[in-house]
């Protein structure tokens, strides 16, 4: 017996056939918050990255790092722009943003979730998990990479959640309450 999703979007946020995608840094939670939003509103959820892994047969990391980050991402906005999916959350790598035509795809496809974590708690996350897929140029730090893709995130972004370390479900429930509410008419 299955039971109702939790939440509903409301088509002024998300179309019949549309799609809801999550940006943000590398250790966000893109992933584990999209999968939280997934059950709260019966939909599937995909990961860019693990659409990466399975066309290469490899690890992200090992992706990454056989190849220049110029190339990797315009694999990764190949990847995102090809992307035919419907009643979908779609969790994006980190770097999605350097390549418009792929956010573009996204944003034609439905809202795009801005998933905001302070680069404290993104530090302590990838020193956590080293071995994580991170698109960065030799000699470019982590706070460097933040600190550039920020105004990327804040560009594409539909709705902001600010995260930290709350569960992922806690986040998931804001954006599911925001996507069910209709939008505001200025």
């Amino acid at each position: 017996m299955s039971t109702a999703p939790a939440y509903s979007p409301h088509p002024d946020k998300v179309s019949a056939s549309g799609c809801i995608s999550i940006i943000g840094m590398a250790a966000a939670g893109k992933t584990t918050i999209g999968r939280e939003l997934s059950s709260l509103i019966g939909w599937a959820q995909i990961d860019a990255d693990n659409v990466i892994e399975a066309g290469y047969g490899a690890i992200l990391q090992t992706v990454s790092t056989s190849i220049d980050k110029e190339a990797f991402l315009d694999i990764e906005g190949g990847v995102i722009s090809m992307l035919n999916v419907r009643h979908c959350i779609i969790s994006t790598g980190g770097s999605a943003v350097y390549r418009d035509k792929a956010m573009q795809h996204l944003r034609s496809l439905g809202p795009v979730i801005y998933i905001a974590v302070p680069l404290p708690i993104i530090l302590k996350r990838i020193a956590r998990k080293p071995e994580r897929g991170l698109a960065i140029n030799p000699g470019q730090t982590v706070e460097d990479l933040y600190n550039e893709r920020v105004r990327l995130y804040e560009r594409y972004a539909d709705y902001t959640l600010h995260g930290g370390d709350a569960p992922a479900g806690v986040y998931a429930e804001k954006i599911a309450r925001w996507l069910s509410e209709k939008n505001e008419q200025a």
